[in-house]
């Protein structure tokens, strides 16, 4: 699947927007006003104001529709499902596409409205960007790390979409080396 620099960045914001609430875990990486311009910062989001707590709240709820999009990409039956959030989202959003060229990137097109909020921002540039996998039929493509200690989120942009964990250098060698371990300690004994 041939996915473009902006799509690219789309997605990269979702899941790093989803990972800083991960699946079963207790922790809020978007804590305070503060962590949600870090985020923003991180993600070279352009086109975006002065944050304040009502934006920290409304990106909180985009977070939650994208959580929910990632737990129904697996799940055929959950196809209309996906369809529908991201249609909500979207809309929601007061989606405008238009063509601009900023920041020494070439010409490519946002989804969200000029002086939009964050969140709208997000949903309409992310909602469009899962949009697209949907529509290519790479919904499996939206995954859940299977570290059992991670369930962070991550695209599998491999050709033959065999990635399995978020990071293989962190959360993949990790089980690897555990693995291997417990032979060398069953074949010891």
């Amino acid at each position: 699947m041939l996915i473009n620099h902006d799509t690219r960045c789309a997605l990269d914001a979702v899941v790093d927007l989803v990972n800083t609430a991960p699946e079963g875990a207790d922790q809020d990486d978007l804590a305070d006003v503060a962590a949600l311009r870090r985020f923003v910062e991180r993600n070279a989001i352009s086109d975006i104001g002065t944050l304040g707590e009502r934006d920290l709240t409304a990106v909180r709820a985009v977070r939650t529709r994208f959580a929910e999009v990632f737990a129904a990409a697996g799940n055929e039956a959950a196809a209309r499902r996906t369809a529908e959030l991201l249609n909500a989202m979207i809309a929601a959003a007061g989606t405008t596409p238009r063509l601009t060229d900023h920041d020494g990137y070439d010409w490519h097109v946002h989804y969200f409205a000029p002086g939009a909020s964050l969140a709208d921002h997000l949903a309409a540039d992310g909602g469009m960007a899962l949009a697209f996998l949907v529509v290519g039929g790479e919904r499996e493509r939206l995954r859940r790390c299977e570290a059992p200690d991670c369930r962070h989120a991550f695209v599998d942009l491999s050709r033959n979409r065999s990635r399995r964990y978020c990071d293989s250098r962190t959360c993949g060698n990790r089980l690897h080396v555990a693995a291997y371990r417990a032979r060398r300690r069953e074949a010891a004994s």
